[in-house]
């Protein structure tokens, strides 16, 4: 139990760490944060995602495969995967649909970069037990 807390703990920095490197106002401002990265090397690229290498190390020295840990798992491989191809349609292939383009270019609520705080640090902890 005392573990699960402290792998809890150390997957919400990975995910602070995240959102510091990835903020802004638009999700094309997001993109083009991580292109930037993305550019120069698509090893960076995955160097500025520790949340999914956190979450893999918890599962290497716990042994914990559940669902739950599954599902996470499948989650940040689904994000990082996503992120690499919005980024190819929007920077390299300049080939987005109008309803798309859109969407990119809305506000976000402050809170919005947030969301995978909420989300995967707690899922992380009840896969834990």
């Amino acid at each position: 139990m005392e573990n699960a807390l402290t792998f809890t703990l150390i997957l919400l920095i990975a995910e602070l760490f995240e959102i510091y490197i990835q903020r802004a106002s638009t999700l094309l401002g997001i993109l083009s944060n991580l292109y930037a990265y993305y550019q120069k090397s698509i090893f960076l690229f995955f160097l500025i995602q520790p949340g999914f290498y956190v979450i893999l190390f918890i599962v290497l020295v716990t042994g914990v495969l559940n669902a739950s840990m599954i599902f996470l798992l499948a989650l940040k491989v689904f994000d990082l995967f996503y992120k690499i191809e919005l980024m190819k349609k929007v920077f390299i292939q300049k080939s987005v649909p109008l309803e798309i383009k859109e969407m990119l270019t809305w506000q976000m609520p402050s809170w919005f970069m947030f969301l995978g705080i909420g989300l995967y640090p707690p899922l992380l902890y009840y896969a834990l037990f």
